[in-house]
């Protein structure tokens, strides 16, 4: 989902009036970042509060993947074990599909969903199955999971369009089978990913295509659980997140979303990619109708939840900071003041210290002059462009376009210092640096 897919965030021609109601009730985070582009990466990111590079994940991860998110890293559900929490999540894992590292063997004590992206599976971008030699054909069928055990199979587009109430429909369940002991759902829906898809009651109600009306359904599902919450009473005592794991995949065209002009989109790490909206609401303890400008990231959700549930940091470092002091409503506190940039394993590609970014040289996906293709089907998106080091004053240029490093040496200099501390720390495949602390993932036995 990209920065400008909300009504709320500026989206043309799609209505999210349930989205937009829980950000007049709580905060909108307009500064917010995925802490990669990519499936696998981000989501190892906002469930143990690390960059992805700390915890060895990156990128996305192929069914019958060798390694997924090791057993020894603490994630938001076992973390919340401390207290008793029952767990759930509801929708795409894309951790490692091996049993061993399905969210079950993670602190969960519920899961229904799909393993991994639901572009893998031996169909074409038109619906039809691929045909032998192209690359969708090496895929396997792609396996509803329930817990720890295939139960069905999503075999059409048809199946992919019943996914986000399918999900909703379980988590609320879930809400309601635990209203009177403290729970934690976590709803992944696996759209807006391609391929994308909407029910027929949702079809044609948008003004932007297929694209739109899917988004419009998950707002509309959104809206069914802030209702079941208000209905059984639990909205005063209930924190709802909503964001996204990256930024759009644009060369998907009409099947994508919109970055609200931030440059480039998924598998970039330029403000198109990681920049991602995300409302907080909780009725009666969070001020409603706020924005926040301040700069925050999904690595921040684990420590603010942490603090919240008064539950005990995981003993291993982490890289998130307790955003508690926004929530309160304070909007002169900033407690991240910088972020680190990552991609393609774990290359360093640029650093940021407030509104101040630096993008170091390095091979990128790029969108730029590039036709994006039409209705399910992919036009170009190259790799390994390589991009020139250069600074951006992302407050006056939002879009990273206009190199300003000549102007304020000392700016580049202090984000290099930010940069070698950041290597020493984790690494630098571009720098064939190792890092001091970096950890490994969880390796099929």
């Amino acid at each position: 989902m990209g920065y400008g897919d909300l009504s709320s965030y500026g989206a043309l021609d799609i209505n999210t009036p349930n989205l937009d109601r829980l950000a007049s009730e709580g905060i909108r985070f307009t500064n917010f970042l995925s802490a990669q582009a990519v499936c696998s990466a981000s989501r190892a990111a906002i469930l143990t509060g690390c960059y992805s590079n700390r915890v060895g994940i990156s990128g996305a991860l192929f069914p019958a993947s060798q390694i997924g998110l090791n057993k020894d890293e603490t994630t938001i559900a076992e973390l919340l074990k401390q207290k008793n929490y029952v767990t759930g999540i509801f929708g795409k894992w894309h951790l490692g599909d091996a049993q061993e590292f399905l969210p079950l063997n993670h602190g969960f004590d519920e899961y229904l969903g799909i393993p991994y992206s639901n572009d893998m599976w031996p169909v074409n971008y038109d619906g039809n199955p691929a045909k032998s030699g192209t690359n969708k054909y090496r895929f396997p069928p792609l396996p509803l999971i329930k817990n720890n055990a295939p139960i069905d199979t999503i075999r059409t587009l048809e199946d992919q369009a019943l996914l986000t109430s399918k999900f909703t429909d379980e988590a609320i369940s879930f809400i309601r089978r635990n209203k009177k002991r403290p729970f934690f759902a976590y709803i992944p829906h696996p759209m807006p990913h391609v391929p994308i898809n909407a029910s027929a009651a949702f079809r044609g109600k948008s003004k932007q295509g297929l694209y739109g009306d899917m988004i419009q359904e998950i707002d509309y599902n959104v809206g069914k659980i802030m209702d079941v919450l208000k209905n059984e009473g639990l909205e005063k005592n209930t924190m709802i997140i909503f964001t996204s794991d990256n930024g759009p995949w644009l060369n998907f065209g009409n099947h994508a979303g919109n970055t609200g002009g931030l440059r480039e989109g998924k598998g970039s790490s330029f403000e198109g990619g990681q920049r991602v909206p995300c409302i907080i609401s909780w009725k009666g303890k969070i001020p409603g109708g706020l924005v926040a400008n301040q700069l925050a990231s999904t690595i921040d959700i684990l420590p603010t939840i942490a603090k919240l549930t008064g539950t005990s940091l995981p003993n291993k470092k982490i890289d998130g900071i307790d955003l508690g002091e926004i929530l309160k409503g304070n909007m002169q506190a900033s407690p991240r003041k910088n972020f680190l940039y990552y991609y393609r394993q774990n290359a360093l590609e640029a650093v940021r210290i407030d509104n101040w970014k630096l993008v170091f040289e390095h091979p990128s996906r790029s969108y730029l002059n590039q036709a994006p293709g039409m209705d399910g089907f992919p036009g170009n998106a190259p790799e390994n462009v390589m991009m020139p080091e250069a600074l951006y004053d992302l407050r006056r240029d939002p879009g990273e376009q206009y190199d300003v490093k000549a102007h304020f040496p000392e700016i580049v200099k202090e984000l290099k210092a930010l940069a070698d501390e950041a290597r020493a720390d984790l690494g630098d495949d571009l720098q064939k640096i190792e890092g001091a602390n970096r950890r490994a993932a969880g390796k099929v036995k």
